[in-house]
C-alpha cells in the first residue's frame, strides 16, 4: 500500500510548484520495484507515463516526441533497479540505486533532448553544451533522489517502530 501512496504522492508533486528536478520519483519507482507488486509495476509506469503526456501537451505546451519514450524506458529501468533491492536493501545499496538513478537520467534524458530536438547543435560540442545547460537539474534530481529514497525506503521501518510503540504503551486507541 505505501509503494502505491508514494507513486501517488510522486505523481501529485510533480504538478504542484517545486524546485526545478526537485522531485520524489525516483524515489517512488525504486521503491515500488523493490515494495510493489510485481504484477502491478505496469501501473507506476502508466500513472508517470500519463502525467509526462498531461504536464508536456497541456501544462507546458510542447508537442510530444520520441523521447518521451526514452524517459519511460527509464521510468521501467528506475522499477527494475529498485526489483533488485527486494531481498538485499542495505542502506549502501539503496543510496547506490538512487545515485545511481540520478546519473543516469541525467545522462540518458539530455542525450535524447540533443538528439531529438534541434535546441542543439548535432555535434560533440552541442551534445557537450546541451549537458552543461542540464547541470541545475541534475544537481536537484540528485539532491531530490538522495532526500526522498533514503525517506521512502526508512518509512516502513518507522511506521512499525511507532505502532509497536503504541502497542506497547497500553492505550487501546492509539494502535487504532
Amino acid at each position: 500500500m505505501l509503494a502505491y501512496i508514494f507513486i501517488f504522492f510522486a505523481v501529485a508533486l510533480r504538478f504542484m510548484p517545486h524546485p526545478m528536478a526537485f522531485t520524489p520519483v525516483g524515489a517512488a519507482l525504486l521503491f515500488f520495484g523493490a515494495r510493489g507488486s510485481r504484477q502491478r509495476m505496469w501501473i507506476p509506469l502508466a500513472l508517470m507515463a500519463a502525467s509526462d503526456v498531461v504536464l508536456t501537451m497541456a501544462v507546458y505546451r510542447y508537442p510530444f516526441s520520441w523521447d518521451h519514450f526514452v524517459t519511460w524506458a527509464w521510468y521501467a529501468g528506475m522499477l527494475w533497479l529498485g526489483s533488485t533491492l527486494r531481498k538485499n536493501a542495505s542502506v549502501v545499496r539503496i543510496l547506490g540505486a538512487a545515485l545511481a538513478g540520478s546519473i543516469s537520467f541525467f545522462l540518458i534524458s539530455n542525450f535524447a533532448v540533443w538528439a531529438a530536438w534541434d535546441i542543439y547543435p548535432h555535434t560533440v560540442a552541442g551534445l557537450i553544451t546541451c549537458y552543461e545547460a542540464g547541470l541545475p537539474f541534475f544537481r536537484r534530481g540528485l539532491e531530490g533522489d538522495l532526500l526522498f529514497t533514503p525517506v521512502m525506503f526508512a518509512a516502513p521501518v518507522m511506521l512499525g517502530f511507532l505502532v509497536a510503540k503504541l502497542e506497547r504503551s497500553g492505550d487501546p486507541t492509539a494502535a487504532a
